[in-house]
């Protein structure tokens, strides 16, 4: 038995990859932190190993001077959108997909990202689009005055897959579920010395106005899917999103990386268990297994 375990482990290994130890969360965990610095593959690797997310997390930037974007162009094999999109369907386009996206206020299809971005003041159209929420018209503009806007003068903005991104993002955007943005935000917590962490959600701008918030405030924030998510590729199974300051986001994922090599696993619900959620009751003693006497 034991000459087939060794056996099968080197075959394991051929190629330089190691998938018995990428399987092992713990060992995994540990070899990680031995590097030190993680490279944005490392940081996206290890959120899809431990975390199980879905979709790549997305590099976001805004790009304030030309020699920014000349040297973005340089560095990255992008794509340029065909029709003017929303900002959710250039991130869903790079967390789905895998591109690497530019775009500029020509190619943005959506007036409320061309609000919080300053491309556009507000204006009777804004105010209309934003009435079916609220009690009345004068509401309605009051919200929309309410809402973060970037500085002037944007000139660009790029959305990418974290891990394909030669470039220093401004944030990260991640879509994911509810129970895997809690354990995000714990560790983000906890690694950055920040707590309560805010959940700050926007009327009409759940991405756009997201990502607005966190490029602003430089704090990590939840927010819930705008009405439109199933209908404009921003969800496909009632997720939400979750934005960290790229200058915070390391930390969160090296914290991740810690609880695990101290408990065994990434799970909050069922401390040291590999899956990040059980869905059964807490500490359930009816789901119980034990070694047989012949093996403890």
């Amino acid at each position: 038995m034991e000459a087939l375990k060794l056996e099968e482990q080197e075959k394991n290994q051929k190629g330089g990859i190691n998938s018995e130890l990428l399987l092992d969360d713990k060992l995994f965990a540990e070899a990680m932190l031995i590097k030190g610095e993680l490279s944005k593959a490392d940081l996206t690797f290890t959120l899809r190993n431990l975390l199980k997310l879905e979709y790549y997390p997305v590099a976001m930037k805004f790009f304030y001077a030309d020699g920014e974007i000349e040297q973005f162009k340089k560095a990255n094999i992008y794509r340029v959108a065909l029709h003017p999109y929303t900002f959710c369907h250039f991130s869903a386009a790079s967390r789905q997909r895998g591109d690497i996206l530019l775009g500029d206020s020509k190619t943005m299809g959506c007036s409320n990202a061309k609000y919080n971005f300053g491309w556009k003041d507000i204006d009777e159209d804004e105010i209309k689009s934003h009435i079916k929420y609220t009690r009345d018209k004068e509401q309605a503009e009051r919200f929309v005055l309410t809402k973060p806007r970037l500085p002037q003068g944007l000139l660009a903005f790029a959305t990418a897959p974290l891990h394909k991104a030669n470039f220093e993002p401004d944030l990260v955007h991640i879509i994911c579920n509810v129970l895997q943005a809690y354990h995000i935000a714990n560790d983000y917590a906890a690694a950055n010395e920040e707590h309560p962490v805010q959940s700050v959600m926007l009327m009409n701008s759940a991405v756009c106005g997201g990502a607005t918030w966190t490029y602003l405030n430089e704090k990590i924030n939840l927010v819930p899917m705008c009405s439109s998510s199933y209908t404009a590729g921003k969800t496909e199974q009632g997720e939400i999103n979750v934005y960290v300051p790229w200058k915070k986001f390391a930390p969160a994922v090296k914290r991740l990386l810690e609880r695990t090599k101290q408990y065994g696993g990434a799970s909050f619900p069922r401390t040291g268990e590999t899956f990040p959620g059980f869905n059964i009751c807490k500490l359930c003693n009816f789901l119980a297994f034990v070694k047989p006497k012949e093996q403890s």
